[in-house]
């Protein structure tokens, strides 16, 4: 993990906040929610399966992607005042380490993944007082410019291709008020179902083909506002 900030004293001040604003109101139906996210990305990154195996990995080989930190934009829709589609907008990159048998080796290098995810969701709780909510939709990871790491590429990678992917994402969050006019504190945790497959190339020969166990935990938090 890069970065993280504790979340607590964040709730803390907000549940005072709203508090002292009980008349405030959230988006209801027809509006549009706009939020802005400090999100930690925790994937697994586990070898499920090997397809092809032309280097002969050392019995016991595992591998782990690292963490991150970024950015990210949620937008929603509301179809109902208790129900809402959201979507969201990010770049998030990982490097794929070695386990077991490689353990220490680098195998990808910077990979860039956009999580195009459509969420359906049911908001709990009343106008004015704090929303829980859950929400749950299918995904898409678009995997770009990643790359052999360098141990693979000692190994003669000359390539690397991660396969973009479908799964799903099931997702709970609060949204706490902050003032009458639609600012909230949003935290926001979603879980991922991904399997990619991560294809290695000498040339133009596939040298080297697993499939992964990604499913990653997204935690976010932010200011959300109503529009």
């Amino acid at each position: 993990m890069k970065n993280n900030t504790p979340a607590l004293p964040a709730i803390a001040i907000a549940l005072a906040a709203a508090i002292a604003l009980p008349g405030s109101a959230f988006a209801k139906s027809g509006d549009v929610q706009f939020k802005l996210m400090a999100t930690y990305v925790a994937p697994d990154g586990k070898i499920t399966d090997v397809k092809t195996d032309r280097i002969c990995l050392p019995s016991g080989t595992q591998s782990k992607a690292d963490d991150n930190v970024t950015p990210t934009i949620a937008i929603s829709y509301f179809l109902s005042d208790a129900v809402s589609i959201e979507t969201i907008a990010g770049v998030t990159q990982h490097d794929v380490d070695g386990r077991g048998g490689l353990n220490g080796a680098t195998l990808v290098s910077d990979a860039k993944i956009i999580p195009a995810t459509l969420t359906l969701k049911y908001h709990f709780g009343k106008d004015g007082g704090i929303r829980p909510y859950v929400g749950a939709g299918p995904s898409y990871f678009i995997f770009i410019d990643e790359k052999p790491g360098a141990t693979a590429r000692a190994l003669g990678a000359t390539r690397l291709k991660m396969s973009d992917k479908v799964g799903a994402a099931i997702q709970a969050g609060i949204d706490v008020p902050l003032n009458a006019s639609g600012l909230a504190l949003s935290i926001d945790a979603k879980r991922y179902v991904m399997r990619p497959t991560a294809s290695w190339y000498a040339g133009g020969t596939e040298v080297l083909k697993t499939r992964h166990r990604l499913d990653p935990w997204v935690v976010s938090a932010g200011v959300a506002f109503r529009f």
